[in-house]
């Protein structure tokens, strides 16, 4: 791993000040074995050292280390992307577009795109489910509190969600995220989702958990239905209790503190269409905090995030609801 030394920003900063040393960082975390043609695979190459980029041996084309992956077209240095990802896996609450607008000498739109290009590297593409412990299952609801608005939003909100069965009436104007986490793996997933009726919770928990595993949530009667046939389901009745021996949804609901307090604090207004972006960066820091007896460190956790660039590409155009979003981004 070329980054093992560096565990502090400061440490950061001062290795990679260097557009070269960049260079060589994110080369040796894409090509173990040498740098190899995107257009051809071929590992034969010549490095053009005035233009940083390499030249196929082979096909005669050049390349540089962006190319494939979630800097490419970008005109900004990797000195500078590569100091905003280590920022954003190790902000604890998230950074906003502003702090990296100041830190790192952009634009805040500038700095916005890239934020959510890295988000994109965060977002999970593993298979593998969740059951080896107890899985805790819950949903929350993110948004602005009807109470506190507008008496003239509110009417308009209340309206659109009495007249429109496919809004959800449980919290209007609200965005709905489910939750997922196996307390020995110490693992979670989440993602927004349109309603909380029984297909589509039963979707996701087949998605996301092995069959026959012991699920854990609490007593909404769409969990009853989705979950009698294929899980060993336990309830926990919030009406009564919070906890109930190991029966209990305090590790999602934690989680869900953690990601409402970066919505909260630190990016203040998310609209709806980006929000699984969010819940992705606040996945990847949970996922990746380590434990007691195998910590992470952040140097280790930038490493995660670095090892994850290569094979998404997000534009402006599909970030803004211009374009459909392109086939890198799903998994």
């Amino acid at each position: 791993m070329p980054c093992t030394d560096v565990k502090t920003l400061q440490a950061a900063i001062l290795k990679f000040s260097d557009e070269q040393t960049c260079i060589d960082a994110v080369a040796a975390m894409r090509w173990p074995s040498g740098p190899a043609c995107p257009a051809c695979d071929h590992r034969e190459h010549w490095y053009l050292k005035a233009q940083k980029r390499w030249k196929c041996k082979d096909c005669h084309k050049q390349f540089s280390v962006k190319v494939g992956t979630i800097f490419e077209d970008s005109p900004i240095g990797l000195d500078k992307w590569l100091l905003a990802m280590w920022m954003i896996a190790n902000c604890k609450n998230g950074v906003s577009s502003y702090e990296i607008h100041r830190n790192i000498g952009v634009t805040q739109k500038t700095a916005w795109f890239m934020l959510h290009r890295l988000r994109l590297a965060m977002k999970n593409g593993t298979f593998e489910k969740l059951g080896v412990g107890p899985v805790e299952t819950d949903e929350t609801f993110v948004g602005p509190n009807p109470l506190r608005m507008h008496k003239s939003r509110r009417a308009k909100i209340l309206a659109l969600a009495a007249n429109d069965p496919n809004l959800n009436n449980r919290a209007p104007g609200k965005t709905i995220v489910m939750g997922m986490l196996d307390r020995k793996m110490r693992q979670v997933r989440a993602m927004v989702i349109p309603n909380v009726k029984r297909a589509t919770l039963q979707e996701q928990i087949l998605n996301h958990v092995e069959g026959g595993s012991q699920v854990i949530t609490d007593d909404f009667p769409s969990y009853k239905y989705a979950l009698a046939e294929k899980f060993v389901h336990d309830v926990i009745d919030h009406t009564k209790g919070y906890v109930d021996g190991q029966v209990h949804t305090n590790g999602i609901e934690n989680f869900w503190s953690l990601l409402k307090r970066s919505l909260r604090g630190t990016y203040v207004a998310v609209e709806p269409f980006h929000l699984d972006r969010y819940c992705d960066e606040q996945v990847f820091r949970f996922n990746n905090r380590g434990s007691k007896d195998e910590p992470v460190n952040d140097g280790q956790r930038f490493e995660m995030l670095l090892s994850q660039v290569a094979g998404k590409r997000l534009t402006y155009s599909a970030l803004t609801g211009k374009d459909s979003l392109p086939a890198e981004e799903s998994f």
